[in-house]
């Protein structure tokens, strides 16, 4: 039997959403804050969704080194959740099972409705997760403005933008 009663939110998020309680939160673990590697396996629509979920979580500040495999688990679902999804748009969702005769005896459904439709469960739950989900984001409050360079931007030479800024750069590059 699993625990009862919901998920705790990670302390990131709670803070965001200006509702932190400290002494809620004893002993909880402080991963190290940063970005996790893409892992090599990730096929290539996995990698896409990985560049492009990295920095919006990042910027949210929810993201630590500790959340690649969870990232990367994410990244490769929706990466089969889409091919499942183009392979129902070409083929369509159901196929005729025939007789020795040939004719129709029934229509069924292709076994690619229940894969989309499970990993569309699963990727839901993950979202949650993250803070990828409307209701989520709609609990978090984000500074959208300019904050001060990290350590790495200062040596580096970078400033540091908002987030909005950032991802209006980000896709003109990918076009």
């Amino acid at each position: 039997m699993g625990r009862r009663g919901p998920v705790p939110k990670p302390s990131a998020v709670l803070q965001m959403q200006g509702t932190y309680r400290p002494h809620r939160r004893r002993g909880e673990p402080q991963p190290i804050a940063g970005r996790p590697r893409c892992p090599e396996w990730l096929d290539k629509e996995a990698k896409v969704a990985w560049r492009q979920l990295v920095p919006m979580l990042e910027s949210m500040g929810v993201l630590t080194r500790v959340d690649g495999n969870a990232l990367a688990r994410y990244c490769q679902l929706l990466s089969r959740w889409k091919k499942a999804e183009l392979f129902l748009q070409k083929h369509g969702e159901v196929y005729a099972l025939k007789d020795e005769q040939g004719n129709t005896r029934c229509l069924v459904q292709v076994p690619q409705v229940a894969i989309a439709n499970k990993l569309a469960q699963t990727l839901t739950r993950m979202e949650q997760e993250f803070g990828l989900m409307p209701s989520a984001r709609a609990r978090i409050h984000l500074d959208t403005q300019l904050r001060e360079p990290s350590d790495l931007a200062q040596f580096l030479g970078l400033k540091e933008v908002p987030y909005d800024q950032w991802s209006e750069e980000y896709r003109r590059e990918e076009t």
